[in-house]
């Protein structure tokens, strides 16, 4: 699982929203290319009758439901910040409508809240 992914700081000069869509759209099809082979593994391992430890069996699958899960809050996160991107409403704090720091969004481009609210 990677970190934060690598945005261009929204203050730079040669910033543009449209590298921060394309940056977020590529992790989005990253994340939604990483949930498909999650879940292909999942049925995999729900049929696969050659496991001899079936508790070994529901520990992967429950692994891999854990992974899924945080996969698709990454994922829901990023169509978040997408779609405030289209309603003009990215890089606001979601509480006091405060600007996000440009190093916040740097670290984590999908913040929801300035570091005040961040709690």
């Amino acid at each position: 699982m990677s970190d934060a992914p690598d945005l261009p700081d929204a203050d730079a000069p040669d910033a543009t929203t449209e590298d921060v869509v394309e940056r977020l759209v590529e992790v989005q099809a990253n994340l939604t290319s990483q949930l498909h082979e999650l879940d292909g593994d999942e049925v995999e391992l729900a049929v696969d009758d050659n496991f001899a430890d079936s508790g070994q069996v529901a520990a992967e699958e429950g692994e891999n439901r854990a992974l899924a899960a945080q996969l698709r809050d990454q994922l829901d996160d990023v169509e978040r910040a997408l779609a405030k991107l289209d309603d003009g409403t990215y890089g606001s704090c979601e509480v006091c409508s405060q600007p996000i720091g440009a190093d916040r969004l740097d670290a984590m481009p999908t913040a929801r809240f300035c570091i005040e609210h961040a709690g």
